[in-house]
């Protein structure tokens, strides 16, 4: 029997109207600060679909291009400059950077109370300890998915095929505040031939690599769900990290890809802005 589609879509509207009203109470619009260097057509479409969203929302989007020969230093002091800007209550950095920034470095010099991607060091940290106000925005995503699903995460087997700073990781440390059993599993499970052996014992498998079809349909257990976190362009289609054809005839429930995860992102990072603001006006 195929599965049932676990979309985002429908969870991103519930929850953009409650931070629409929530975004009323406060009495004055947030700002999120988005900042471009250099050209690509990715990031700016990445961009208006940011602006987008923080229209229909009532939050202000203030978009910044600089030139792709912007130093490292010269990022810095522009963002120090936000850092400063009181009007300002989010930053965030548009993906890809030129060769010449490293964005480990540069994540870090946007104020933790600013970060509304939720990957400062402090905000991560935060995690570890249950206190986060501000979470990344797809493992966020990813929890609202989950949360919808109804299902107990205590004790499940939940396996991440993945283990980057902005998913993997951070969602390790989520779904272990929830008590789930969790697997983090890597290029280096891969090496050892034993991927599809830890994706077998997978009740909740959730994937974020980057690499299309490399979860194959047959190494999915029956009555498993499965959130593809993966964007991979493939002949002119976006696919993800799945086998979807496969996977839907085995697991219970499954993202599209498009469709899942990504719907939820930007909406993550609307709630972030608004959280950002509150703290910072100390509501």
């Amino acid at each position: 029997m195929p599965a049932n589609l676990l979309e985002g879509k429908p969870i991103a509207l519930k929850i953009k109207e409650e931070i629409k009203q929530q975004v009323q109470a406060l009495g004055t619009k947030p700002v999120l600060a988005s900042v471009q260097v250099g050209e690509n057509a990715g990031a700016e479409a990445y961009a208006k679909s940011q602006q987008k969203t923080a229209d229909s929302l009532g939050i202000e989007y203030r978009f910044q291009k600089l030139g792709k020969e912007t130093t490292e230093a010269a990022l810095c002091e522009f963002i120090q400059k936000l850092n400063s800007d009181k009007s300002v209550n989010g930053i965030i950095i548009q993906m890809p950077l030129p060769p010449q920034i490293d964005y480990k470095k540069i994540s870090q010099f946007i104020l933790p109370e600013k970060d509304v991607e939720g990957l400062h060091p402090a905000n991560i940290g935060k995690i570890v300890f249950g206190r986060a106000k501000v979470l990344p925005c797809t493992p966020a995503a990813v929890m609202e998915l989950l949360k919808e699903t109804k299902i107990d995460l205590n004790g499940k087997e939940v396996v991440i095929v993945g283990h980057s700073e902005i998913v993997g990781k951070p969602l390790a440390l989520l779904l272990l505040e929830k008590f789930a059993t969790v697997t983090v599993c890597h290029i280096g499970t891969s090496q050892a031939g034993k991927l599809q052996d830890h994706v077998k014992k997978a009740e909740i498998l959730i994937v974020a690599v980057g690499k299309a079809g490399l979860i194959k349909g047959d190494w999915i257990e029956e009555g498993t769900t499965v959130i593809d976190v993966g964007i991979n362009r493939v002949e002119g289609k976006i696919v993800g990290d799945v086998d979807f054809e496969g996977a839907s005839q085995r697991a219970s429930l499954i993202t599209p890809v498009p469709g899942g995860v990504g719907p939820l992102t930007v909406t993550m990072l609307m709630r972030n802005t608004l959280e950002c603001a509150r703290l910072q006006r100390g509501k």
